[in-house]
């Protein structure tokens, strides 16, 4: 017999209720006594008779799933992301991974470059037209830079360059606080403290990508050439530091590189355009902390770049703590002007006029204290990081950075302070004596010096020596205190005089006397003198030839300035002999350029050499040595200058007319 049919279970539907609407209707209640089905609930259908037997009904299974399916969604506490449509969570993690969507198809370069550059240019135009409204397109500016086509890259990097300098305000932007988020404010304010936020936001997001793309080798130079623009022409902004920093990793280097070149040309720029101090203290301070951190190893260019700094050119005219002498075309301008230009005004506009004027004045005067005082501190600071930087790689004896120091010493002679004097002449002494102490030895045992020295420290032995003796002379010329207390203070500079009285004749048989310390040939003035000047007609540092240092370093011995200290007659006689020597066996440039300065010599000095012209005219008795060690003891009024009979001949025409000049002032000396 077949089974009996089982009673069909009647889909039970909630109580109607009389209470009109839904006030009084127990939701959760009804919910509860609704019937449920269970997914491990057996199946109570009938089973169906097969050829393999008899089996569980289940052709009417999707039907009981439709109608859960439906007596969910009948349900009115189903949430509104089912209701939408939206996927519902089964509560059990998927075993097979959702499918991903497929990537857009990339554009071939050509196009891709040619739809950022008009994307580029549209949001960049938006953005200068209207910045406060348009400044949330930064963040399109900074999505197009992350590109992976390096042209596209570039092209935005330079684009964003472009639109910070448009929109950044000539102050600097404080982050906001806690009490200044909080505060009520007016709506012009608020608008304006929220574009500056979303400004300084870009800008730092910006910065820290060229810090990143810094190091990378297809956009290193783009990055530091952005970081190098951003200095120079928004040096107040924020982010200063982290822009400094970039520049300064980049010379770190005993090699520099096209992207060091513009970083130091970039902090010259800065040094030279700053006007308070404050970014140059910033730059010289991570400067120093990274040439002591590389222990000095690092290129001259970037210990040039201190010869800059507006530490002397603050002042050019003369100045006392209360005034500044002005020229007195510029000190009333009202003079000059007629009385029928004047403009008519009444008594009563002219005493508003004047009251103005004296408040003005005393704004001018306060904002100019301020001023003076803060861009002295700074200055203060700055020269005291210099000279700790110099007086240290003079103690270390770092062979490659002599010239950049000595030379920046010499510029900044008149800032030392007195009480170090005696320990720079005597670090100068020392210098002097490893450079004489080099030649020797690589005179007598050049094989085993080869191995000890290179080519460029025997090579500027000599150089040094010339710029030891420059800075000496310019530490007591540049500090008129310190010149009238030479004597009391015990600073010896025969040393220096002697050095460089034994080095002139040995210098007729250097072979690079009109090189640069760079090997490379200098240009000549029309009137013959080797010049320090590149093709470009800037001035170069650590550039200038032999001849020139020999000519500076004579200079400071014969033609001191006027009033400092008196030149012996010994000691002009014996220079002016030495050098009329020394002029038969230069170079063409050289020898113009010494006997023109023996022109000067003899216009100033006349009286005291005329006894070396004259033949019958002797102050004492003996020869002349002039391989004497002495200066003194060569004994130079014994000897003529018989040398000016051979030149008078000589085949340049230059070199001719000096000599003539030279007898001539001899003539009137007499």
């Amino acid at each position: 017999m077949a089974p009996e049919p089982a009673n069909k279970r009647r889909k039970l539907s909630p109580p109607t209720s009389n209470v009109p609407g839904f006030a009084k209707w127990n939701l959760e209640q009804d919910y509860e006594q609704r019937p449920r089905k269970r997914k491990d609930a057996k199946s109570e259908k009938l089973p169906v008779k097969t050829a393999e037997g008899w089996k569980e009904n289940q052709r009417q299974e999707p039907e009981v799933a439709r109608q859960e399916q439906e007596d969910d969604a009948d349900s009115f506490l189903a949430s509104g992301d089912e209701a939408d449509g939206a996927e519902k969570d089964s509560g059990v993690a998927d075993l097979e991974p959702k499918p991903k969507p497929a990537p857009k198809p990339r554009l071939p370069p050509k196009e891709e470059i040619r739809q950022a550059k008009e994307d580029l240019a549209r949001i960049a135009g938006n953005i200068s037209e209207d910045p406060e409204e348009n400044i949330g397109q930064l963040g399109s500016l900074a999505h197009i830079a992350e590109s992976e086509n390096v042209t596209v890259q570039k092209l935005a990097l330079g684009t964003q360059l472009a639109v910070y300098k448009d929109i950044i305000p000539g102050y600097r932007i404080r982050p906001l606080t806690k009490d200044d988020m909080n505060a009520k404010l007016s709506k012009d304010v608020r608008k304006l403290r929220s574009f500056e936020q979303s400004l300084l936001g870009g800008y730092k997001d910006y910065v820290k990508s060229l810090e990143k793309l810094a190091s990378d080798e297809k956009l290193a130079a783009v990055a530091t050439g952005c970081a190098c623009n951003l200095v120079t022409s928004v040096p107040h902004f924020n982010c200063r530091n982290e822009l400094l920093a970039i520049l300064v990793k980049k010379l770190n280097t005993r090699h520099l590189t096209p992207e060091g070149v513009k970083c130091v040309e970039a902090l010259e720029q800065l040094f030279r355009d700053d006007e308070e101090g404050h970014a140059s203290l910033e730059a010289v301070s991570q400067l120093t902390k990274m040439l002591k951190s590389r222990n000095y190893q690092v290129h001259e260019s970037a210990l040039n770049s201190f010869l800059h700094l507006r530490l002397l050119s603050e002042f050019s005219q003369k100045a006392s703590t209360t005034s500044v002498d002005r020229d007195q075309s510029q000190s009333n301008p009202k003079e000059k002007m007629k009385k029928k230009d004047r403009e008519f005004r009444t008594k009563r506009e002219r005493k508003l006029v004047k009251e103005r004027k004296a408040v003005e004045k005393e704004m001018k005067e306060a904002d100019a204290a301020v001023s003076y005082e803060t861009r002295d501190k700074n200055q203060a600071e700055t020269l005291k990081m210099v000279f700790v930087a110099y007086f240290r790689i003079l103690k270390a004896r770092v062979q490659h950075l002599m010239g950049a120091v000595l030379e920046g010493l010499a510029k900044y002679a008149q800032l030392i302070n007195q009480d170090f004097f005696g320990d720079v002449l005597e670090a100068l002494k020392d210098l002097i004596n490893d450079a004489e102490y080099s030649l020797h030895a690589s005179e007598e045992n050049e094989a085993d010096e080869e191995q000890k020295l290179d080519d460029g420290a025997r090579r500027n032995a000599v150089r040094e020596s010339m710029l030891c003796i420059i800075t000496a002379f310019a530490l007591l010329q540049g500090q008129q205190d310190v010149v009238k207390s030479v004597n009391t203070l015990h600073l010896d500079l025969n040393f220096f005089i002697t050095h460089l009285y034994r080095t002139l004749l040995p210098l007729a048989m250097e072979t690079d006397l009109e090189l640069s310390a760079k090997n490379s040939e200098h240009l000549s003035d029309p009137n013959g003198l080797p010049v320090t000047t590149s093709e470009g007609g800037k001035a170069k540092v650590n550039v200038a030839t032999t001849t020139v240092l020999l000519l500076r370093s004579l200079q400071s011995v014969l033609l001191p300035p006027t009033g400092t200290r008196l030149v012996p007659p010994v000691r002009v006689a014996a220079f002016a002999k030495q050098l009329m020597t020394l002029s038969l066996h230069l170079p063409q440039k050289s020898a113009v350029a010494v006997t023109g300065l023996l022109q000067q010599v003899t216009k100033t000095h006349g009286s005291k050499v005329a006894a070396l012209w004259n033949t019958e005219e002797r102050k004492g008795d003996g020869v002349f040595d002039a391989l004497s060690e002495e200066v003194e003891s060569s004994n130079p009024f014994a000897g003529t200058v018989w040398e000016g009979e051979l030149l008078r001949m000589h085949w340049d025409p230059r070199v001719r007319d000096s000599i003539k000049a030279i007898e001539g002032n001899v003539k009137e000396g007499r």
